[in-house]
C-alpha cells in the first residue's frame, strides 16, 4: 500500500474587503493510498542503478485486488516466471476513477528515493486506460521519462507541443471499435508536426487487444529499455 501526502499551499487571510479582491492561501493536503506490485531482477542490488518501467492497466482492472493487474502485460509474464532486467512499478486504479498524473508522480518519487533507479531510464507503458494514462503522464512531467509506448489509448492533441523530444512507440489494432485506430493515429500525427519522431505500429487483424502482441515481443523491451531520457529541443 503506498500513501502519500500532497501540500498544495499555505492558508493566511487577514481583514477581508468588501467589493474587492482579497489575497489568500490554501494550506491542505491530499491524501492517496495506492495498492501496486513491485517487480526487482532476480540480481537486483543496490550497488547499482536499474532501469525502471512503469505499466498502467485498463479499466477492467480497476479495484481493490492486486490480482487484476496480473490480468494483462508485464504483470501477467512475470506471474508466469518471465524475468525483466529492470524494475517495473504496476500500481491499481481504484473503482470508477482514471490514471491521475500527480499520485502517478508521487508513486514514483517514492520508488525513486527508496531504491537505485536510473532516473535517466524511466519509462511509461500502458493498454487501452493506461494507454491514455501514458500519453497524459507524458503531457504533465515531460522531463521525467525516458519514453513511453501508449497501447490502443489516445489524448490530446495538443499536449504533444509539450513532449517532442521525447522517444514514443504507439500500438494499435487497425480493426478496434473500442478505441478507434484514429485516436492513436491523430497523437502520432501531431507529435510528428511538432518535431517529434514517434513509430507506430499497427496491427491490421487485432482489436482491441493489441496488447498481448506486443507485450510478447522481446524488441519491445529492448527499444523501450534502452532509451535514455533526452533534453527538450
Amino acid at each position: 500500500m503506498f500513501q502519500s501526502s500532497f501540500l498544495l499551499g499555505d492558508e493566511k487571510t487577514g481583514d477581508e474587503k468588501r467589493g474587492g479582491q482579497n489575497v489568500a492561501k490554501l494550506d491542505t493536503q491530499v491524501k492517496v493510498q495506492m495498492d501496486y506490485l513491485l517487480y526487482l531482477p532476480k540480481d537486483y542490488s543496490e550497488k547499482k542503478s536499474w532501469p525502471l518501467m512503469l505499466f498502467l492497466h485498463g479499466a477492467g482492472e480497476r479495484g481493490g485486488n492486486l490480482d487484476l493487474v496480473k490480468v494483462h502485460g508485464p504483470p501477467k509474464l512475470i506471474a508466469a516466471g518471465r524475468e525483466f532486467p529492470c524494475i517495473i512499478v504496476s500500481p491499481q486504479c481504484q473503482k470508477n476513477r482514471w490514471w491521475e498524473p500527480i499520485e502517478l508522480m508521487a508513486l514514483l518519487d517514492q520508488i525513486v528515493a527508496t531504491r537505485n533507479v536510473d532516473q535517466d531510464r524511466i519509462c511509461v507503458t500502458g493498454l487501452s486506460m493506461g494507454g491514455f494514462g501514458s500519453w497524459r503522464l507524458a503531457a504533465y512531467s515531460p522531463n521525467r521519462f525516458s519514453a513511453i509506448a501508449p497501447i490502443c489509448g489516445g489524448g490530446e492533441t495538443y499536449w504533444t507541443r509539450r513532449f517532442s523530444h521525447l522517444s514514443v512507440w504507439v500500438f494499435h489494432g487497425a480493426k478496434d471499435m473500442r478505441v478507434p485506430l484514429e485516436r492513436s493515429q491523430e497523437m502520432v500525427d501531431s507529435l510528428s508536426k511538432a518535431g517529434g519522431k514517434p513509430k507506430l505500429t499497427v496491427y491490421p487483424e487485432a482489436g482491441h487487444d493489441s496488447w498481448t502482441e506486443t507485450y510478447n515481443n522481446p524488441e519491445f523491451y529492448k527499444w523501450l529499455l534502452s532509451q535514455v531520457r533526452s533534453k527538450p529541443k
